[in-house]
């Protein structure tokens, strides 16, 4: 679904991502993690078509991340919420579901699934944070993408809404689609991940499948590589 081939990205003179390379299968789930810094966020913004690498090349489905085909094909949930504070829950899936020609009895029904459908003519400005990220997660999922590139997802959720989120992205897989997510909430997401990418120093330090071992001591790969 996603490869990612001596990938370089500078800022200035800074290089964010330094010969960074990774596949992730259709239907997989890698957790990508480090520290601040690291490189996610930059790697992620490459993937969901934002940005351009330096070098290298990434491909999402066969295309180039910001090709249309690519982009229909993605949703994305960003560091920013970015959502519109001026238009309603409704109104704000319905300029998405225009533009990735979705039909629009679907917002209504995602709307339920994240708990705003009693909120749905209330308007965006209006709601905590905690609902804005959940309107912006109905936004990643309302074209059923077939990749969910998400950055720090369950910001700001609490544990009722970390839940939602966990079994939206379970029945995401269950139906083919692939994830890559990046947090610091490490057992959410590593309950979650079929892989695991540790990001230092722009550097891929580990790549490879989630064990066990992870899901027993969270903190593990960053002790392993010297990031406890």
């Amino acid at each position: 679904m996603v490869a990612v081939d001596h990938v370089w990205k500078y800022f200035g003179d800074f290089p964010a991502l330094r010969d960074v390379s990774l596949t992730v299968p259709r239907g997989a789930c890698l957790a990508l993690l480090g520290r601040n810094g690291a490189g996610k966020t930059t790697l992620l913004r490459i993937l969901a078509g934002f940005s351009k690498p330096a070098k290298g090349t990434v491909t999402v489905a066969g295309a180039a991340p910001r090709d249309l085909a690519a982009r229909a094909k993605v949703g994305y949930l960003g560091h920013g919420i970015a959502v519109w504070d001026e238009l309603s829950a409704e109104e704000n899936l319905r300029v998405f579901a225009t533009l990735y020609g979705v039909d629009r009895a679907a917002i209504p029904v995602w709307l339920e699934r994240v708990g705003l459908l009693r909120v749905r003519e209330g308007l965006a400005r209006e709601f905590s944070r905690g609902m804005r990220q959940r309107l912006a997660i109905a936004r990643a999922f309302l074209h059923e993408p077939e990749l969910l590139v998400l950055d720090e997802p369950f910001t700001s959720l609490d544990d009722r809404a970390i839940a939602l989120l966990q079994n939206l992205l379970r029945d995401a897989r269950a139906r083919g689609a692939s994830v890559i997510m990046s947090t610091h909430q490490l057992r959410e997401a590593l309950e979650l991940a079929s892989d695991v990418v540790l990001l230092k120093n722009g550097r891929v330090a580990h790549a490879g499948t989630r064990t066990q071992e992870m899901l027993d001591d969270p903190s593990w790969l960053y002790v392993r590589y010297g990031e406890g």
